[in-house]
Protein backbone atom coordinates (compact mmCIF):
# COMPACT_ATOMS: atom_id res chain seq x y z
CA UNK A 1 0.00 0.00 0.00
CA UNK A 2 1.06 3.90 -0.92
CA UNK A 3 1.96 5.82 1.75
CA UNK A 4 -1.07 8.21 0.80
CA UNK A 5 -3.44 5.60 -0.04
CA UNK A 6 -2.35 4.53 3.92
CA UNK A 7 -3.22 7.50 5.13
CA UNK A 8 -6.62 8.53 3.43
CA UNK A 9 -7.30 4.99 5.62
CA UNK A 10 -6.06 6.50 8.42
CA UNK A 11 -8.64 9.19 8.12
CA UNK A 12 -11.35 7.08 7.33
CA UNK A 13 -11.16 4.87 10.03
CA UNK A 14 -11.14 7.82 12.01
CA UNK A 15 -14.28 9.40 10.76
CA UNK A 16 -15.62 5.82 11.20
CA UNK A 17 -14.41 5.24 14.85
CA UNK A 18 -13.58 9.04 16.12
CA UNK A 19 -10.40 7.84 16.97
CA UNK A 20 -7.20 5.55 16.03
CA UNK A 21 -4.53 4.21 18.13
CA UNK A 22 -1.25 4.05 17.40
CA UNK A 23 -0.34 0.47 17.57
CA UNK A 24 -3.86 -0.91 16.25
CA UNK A 25 -2.67 1.16 13.31
CA UNK A 26 0.70 -0.50 13.42
CA UNK A 27 -0.90 -4.02 13.95
CA UNK A 28 -3.78 -3.42 10.87
CA UNK A 29 -0.73 -1.60 7.97
CA UNK A 30 1.98 -4.49 9.11
CA UNK A 31 4.49 -1.17 9.97
CA UNK A 32 6.08 -0.18 12.57
CA UNK A 33 4.75 2.80 15.12
CA UNK A 34 7.34 5.27 14.07
CA UNK A 35 6.19 5.14 10.43
CA UNK A 36 2.62 5.17 11.69
CA UNK A 37 3.44 8.23 14.50
CA UNK A 38 5.05 10.24 10.83
CA UNK A 39 1.72 9.61 9.28
CA UNK A 40 -0.25 11.05 12.14
CA UNK A 41 2.47 14.04 12.25
CA UNK A 42 1.48 14.50 8.24
CA UNK A 43 -1.77 14.21 8.76
CA UNK A 44 -2.28 16.66 11.89
CA UNK A 45 -0.12 19.22 9.98
CA UNK A 46 -2.43 19.00 6.93
CA UNK A 47 -5.25 19.73 9.80
CA UNK A 48 -6.99 16.29 8.62
CA UNK A 49 -6.36 14.75 12.16
CA UNK A 50 -5.35 15.92 15.88
CA UNK A 51 -2.60 14.23 17.55
CA UNK A 52 -3.08 12.70 20.92
CA UNK A 53 -1.49 10.54 23.03
CA UNK A 54 -0.84 7.37 21.51
CA UNK A 55 -2.76 8.15 18.37
CA UNK A 56 -5.10 10.63 17.35
CA UNK A 57 -9.02 12.04 17.01
CA UNK A 58 -10.87 14.13 14.80
CA UNK A 59 -10.19 18.09 14.48
CA UNK A 60 -12.67 20.33 15.63
CA UNK A 61 -13.08 21.65 12.11
CA UNK A 62 -11.33 19.52 9.41
CA UNK A 63 -10.32 21.51 6.72
CA UNK A 64 -11.07 20.30 2.85
CA UNK A 65 -11.28 16.60 3.85
CA UNK A 66 -14.79 16.23 3.18
CA UNK A 67 -15.76 16.35 -0.21
CA UNK A 68 -18.64 17.96 -1.61
CA UNK A 69 -20.93 16.38 -4.19
CA UNK A 70 -21.06 17.67 -7.57
CA UNK A 71 -24.16 19.11 -7.51
CA UNK A 72 -23.38 20.87 -4.17
CA UNK A 73 -19.97 22.21 -5.77
CA UNK A 74 -21.97 23.41 -8.95
CA UNK A 75 -23.96 25.75 -5.74
CA UNK A 76 -20.95 27.08 -4.31
CA UNK A 77 -19.49 30.53 -5.80
CA UNK A 78 -21.10 30.62 -9.07
CA UNK A 79 -20.48 33.34 -10.14
CA UNK A 80 -16.66 33.11 -9.41
CA UNK A 81 -16.66 30.09 -11.43
CA UNK A 82 -18.39 31.64 -14.36
CA UNK A 83 -15.95 34.16 -14.78
CA UNK A 84 -13.33 31.36 -14.48
CA UNK A 85 -14.76 29.06 -16.79
CA UNK A 86 -14.85 32.15 -19.37
CA UNK A 87 -11.36 33.60 -18.75
CA UNK A 88 -10.31 29.89 -19.50
CA UNK A 89 -11.99 29.12 -22.78
CA UNK A 90 -10.46 32.48 -24.25
CA UNK A 91 -7.22 30.06 -23.90
CA UNK A 92 -8.46 27.13 -26.00
CA UNK A 93 -7.59 27.20 -29.56
CA UNK A 94 -9.46 25.66 -32.80
CA UNK A 95 -7.71 22.53 -33.84
CA UNK A 96 -5.96 21.79 -29.89
CA UNK A 97 -6.21 18.69 -27.96
CA UNK A 98 -7.17 19.93 -24.19
CA UNK A 99 -8.09 18.16 -20.99
CA UNK A 100 -10.95 18.84 -18.67
CA UNK A 101 -10.53 17.23 -15.19
CA UNK A 102 -13.82 16.35 -13.70
CA UNK A 103 -15.59 19.19 -11.51
CA UNK A 104 -17.81 22.15 -11.54
CA UNK A 105 -15.33 25.02 -12.61
CA UNK A 106 -14.23 22.41 -16.03
CA UNK A 107 -17.77 22.38 -16.43
CA UNK A 108 -18.11 25.82 -16.60
CA UNK A 109 -14.87 25.90 -19.42
CA UNK A 110 -16.84 23.18 -21.38
CA UNK A 111 -19.82 25.36 -21.71
CA UNK A 112 -18.37 28.28 -23.26
CA UNK A 113 -16.30 26.17 -26.07
CA UNK A 114 -19.32 24.59 -28.26
CA UNK A 115 -17.94 26.96 -30.92
CA UNK A 116 -14.67 25.97 -31.47
CA UNK A 117 -13.30 23.69 -34.64
CA UNK A 118 -11.65 20.03 -34.70
CA UNK A 119 -11.16 20.57 -31.10
CA UNK A 120 -10.36 16.78 -29.07
CA UNK A 121 -11.50 16.86 -25.76
CA UNK A 122 -10.04 14.29 -23.36
CA UNK A 123 -12.05 14.36 -19.56
CA UNK A 124 -13.14 11.65 -16.79
CA UNK A 125 -16.01 13.82 -16.26
CA UNK A 126 -19.29 12.61 -17.34
CA UNK A 127 -20.96 15.63 -16.90
CA UNK A 128 -18.75 17.07 -18.90
CA UNK A 129 -18.85 14.75 -21.91
CA UNK A 130 -22.75 15.37 -21.64
CA UNK A 131 -22.07 19.32 -21.81
CA UNK A 132 -20.09 18.30 -25.48
CA UNK A 133 -22.15 15.71 -26.66
CA UNK A 134 -23.73 16.35 -30.13
CA UNK A 135 -21.30 18.87 -31.17
CA UNK A 136 -19.82 17.43 -34.76
CA UNK A 137 -16.44 19.61 -34.38
CA UNK A 138 -15.46 18.08 -30.87
CA UNK A 139 -14.18 14.91 -30.18
CA UNK A 140 -14.52 13.85 -26.52
CA UNK A 141 -12.39 11.17 -25.39
CA UNK A 142 -14.08 9.78 -22.41
CA UNK A 143 -11.85 7.97 -19.91
CA UNK A 144 -12.96 4.12 -18.97
CA UNK A 145 -13.27 3.33 -15.65
CA UNK A 146 -14.79 3.16 -12.53
CA UNK A 147 -17.14 5.74 -11.84
CA UNK A 148 -17.60 8.12 -8.62
CA UNK A 149 -21.41 8.42 -8.50
CA UNK A 150 -21.32 11.56 -6.16
CA UNK A 151 -18.43 13.56 -8.32
CA UNK A 152 -19.40 12.15 -11.83
CA UNK A 153 -16.05 11.14 -12.23
CA UNK A 154 -13.66 8.18 -13.84
CA UNK A 155 -11.14 6.84 -12.58
CA UNK A 156 -8.76 3.57 -11.41
CA UNK A 157 -5.80 2.30 -13.51
CA UNK A 158 -7.84 1.37 -16.48
CA UNK A 159 -8.22 5.75 -16.99
CA UNK A 160 -4.48 6.21 -16.27
CA UNK A 161 -3.65 3.36 -18.71
CA UNK A 162 -5.57 5.28 -21.31
CA UNK A 163 -4.40 8.55 -20.14
CA UNK A 164 -0.90 7.42 -20.49
CA UNK A 165 -1.24 6.71 -24.32
CA UNK A 166 -2.26 10.15 -24.56
CA UNK A 167 -0.65 13.90 -25.54
CA UNK A 168 -2.72 17.53 -25.33
CA UNK A 169 -1.92 20.78 -25.73
CA UNK A 170 -3.72 22.21 -22.78
CA UNK A 171 -4.91 20.81 -19.11
CA UNK A 172 -7.62 22.73 -17.28
CA UNK A 173 -7.45 21.06 -13.51
CA UNK A 174 -9.80 22.11 -10.41
CA UNK A 175 -8.29 21.70 -7.25
CA UNK A 176 -10.46 21.21 -3.87
CA UNK A 177 -7.06 22.59 -2.04
CA UNK A 178 -3.63 24.94 -2.44
CA UNK A 179 -1.15 25.78 -0.86
CA UNK A 180 2.32 27.86 -1.51
CA UNK A 181 4.05 24.54 0.66
CA UNK A 182 1.47 21.44 -0.01
CA UNK A 183 0.61 22.48 -3.54
CA UNK A 184 -2.54 20.95 -4.89
CA UNK A 185 -4.63 18.75 -3.58
CA UNK A 186 -8.08 16.90 -3.43
CA UNK A 187 -9.76 14.37 -0.81
CA UNK A 188 -9.98 11.10 -3.01
CA UNK A 189 -6.95 9.35 -3.61
CA UNK A 190 -7.82 7.63 -6.67
CA UNK A 191 -8.48 11.00 -8.22
CA UNK A 192 -5.42 12.56 -7.10
CA UNK A 193 -3.97 9.61 -9.25
CA UNK A 194 -5.48 10.27 -12.45
CA UNK A 195 -5.15 14.21 -12.07
CA UNK A 196 -1.21 13.07 -11.76
CA UNK A 197 -1.36 11.27 -15.46
CA UNK A 198 -3.48 14.58 -16.50
CA UNK A 199 -0.04 17.13 -15.64
CA UNK A 200 2.76 14.82 -16.72
CA UNK A 201 0.91 13.96 -20.23
CA UNK A 202 0.10 18.06 -21.06
CA UNK A 203 2.28 20.43 -22.45
CA UNK A 204 0.37 23.23 -20.81
CA UNK A 205 -1.25 23.06 -17.89
CA UNK A 206 -3.61 25.75 -16.42
CA UNK A 207 -4.73 25.45 -12.33
CA UNK A 208 -8.36 26.55 -12.25
CA UNK A 209 -9.97 27.53 -8.84
CA UNK A 210 -11.59 30.03 -7.47
CA UNK A 211 -9.96 32.19 -4.32
CA UNK A 212 -11.28 30.11 -1.50
CA UNK A 213 -9.62 27.27 -2.20
CA UNK A 214 -6.50 28.51 -2.03
CA UNK A 215 -4.79 28.41 1.65
CA UNK A 216 -6.03 25.22 2.33
CA UNK A 217 -4.82 21.36 2.66
CA UNK A 218 -6.95 18.21 1.46
CA UNK A 219 -5.89 14.73 2.07
CA UNK A 220 -4.06 13.92 -0.88
CA UNK A 221 -1.56 15.66 -3.19
CA UNK A 222 -1.59 16.08 -7.18
CA UNK A 223 1.28 18.23 -7.30
CA UNK A 224 3.25 21.38 -6.89
CA UNK A 225 1.64 24.52 -7.92
CA UNK A 226 4.47 25.49 -9.64
CA UNK A 227 4.07 22.39 -12.15
CA UNK A 228 1.50 24.71 -13.89
CA UNK A 229 2.36 27.54 -16.36
CA UNK A 230 -0.60 29.30 -15.64
CA UNK A 231 -3.45 30.12 -12.66
CA UNK A 232 -7.00 31.26 -13.30
CA UNK A 233 -8.68 32.66 -10.31
CA UNK A 234 -11.14 35.31 -9.27
CA UNK A 235 -9.79 39.22 -7.94
CA UNK A 236 -9.97 38.17 -4.05
CA UNK A 237 -7.06 36.13 -4.24
CA UNK A 238 -4.82 36.94 -1.24
CA UNK A 239 -1.79 39.31 -2.12
CA UNK A 240 0.84 37.19 -0.92
CA UNK A 241 -0.74 33.84 -3.09
CA UNK A 242 -0.18 36.83 -6.13
CA UNK A 243 3.05 37.66 -5.31
CA UNK A 244 4.76 34.24 -5.14
CA UNK A 245 2.60 33.21 -8.52
CA UNK A 246 4.65 36.33 -10.00
CA UNK A 247 7.62 35.54 -8.39
CA UNK A 248 7.32 32.07 -10.18
CA UNK A 249 6.73 33.71 -13.61
CA UNK A 250 3.57 31.69 -13.88
CA UNK A 251 0.84 33.25 -16.14
CA UNK A 252 -2.05 35.07 -13.76
CA UNK A 253 -5.39 35.64 -14.35
CA UNK A 254 -7.49 37.26 -12.32
CA UNK A 255 -11.51 37.70 -13.19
Amino acid sequence: MLTEERRGEIVSLLHKNGKVQVRELSRRFNISEVTIRADLKELHQRGLVFKSHGGAVLPNLVSGNTELTLKEKFGKNIDEKERIGAAAAELIKDGETIILDSGSTTHEIAKRIKNRKDLTVITNGVNIALELAGFKDIQIILLGGILRHNALSVIGHFAEEILAQLTADKLFIAADGCTLEHGISTPKFEESRINQVMVSISREKYLTADSSKFGKNSLSRIGSLWEMNGVISDKNLSPEIVKAIKEHDLQLILV
